[in-house]
């Protein structure tokens, strides 16, 4: 019912810029989040940024605030993830995910998951 495909991952220089985005189906009830997340060789899976259903509140890792921007387009029932001045240690597999709302936080319990895109930093 909820299906989620993520996209947008490549190969980026150092202080690059890259846009992913989450393409969401089969939402019926607006009260999901939606976080991205990475994980990268040999480390656990990290919360980058997520975004309310509600509200449009953000929410991001220190890691990456400043740099990365999460927004959505309802019309097109997408999620974006605006990454810029991108760095070595950003490389990951990326994913989103629909999450439970939950007071006081955005990441929540999962609901459903996509397959991943890899970003790739280097010079």
């Amino acid at each position: 019912d909820v299906q989620l495909q993520a996209s947008g991952g490549g190969r980026v220089q150092p202080g690059g810029s890259l846009r992913l985005s989450c393409a969401r189906s089969g939402f019926t009830v607006e009260d999901y989040a939606i976080g991205w997340f990475r994980q990268a060789p040999g480390k656990e899976r990290e919360e980058v940024s997520c975004i309310k259903s509600g509200g449009g509140r953000t929410y991001y890792a220190d890691s990456v605030k400043g740099r990365f921007t999460i927004s959505r387009d309802n019309a097109k029932n997408t999620v974006y993830l605006q990454m810029d001045s991108l760095k070595p240690e950003d490389t990951a597999v990326y994913y989103c995910a629909a999450l439970l709302e939950v007071a006081g936080s955005c990441f929540g319990p999962f609901v459903s998951w996509g397959q991943g895109t890899l970003v790739t930093v280097s010079s």
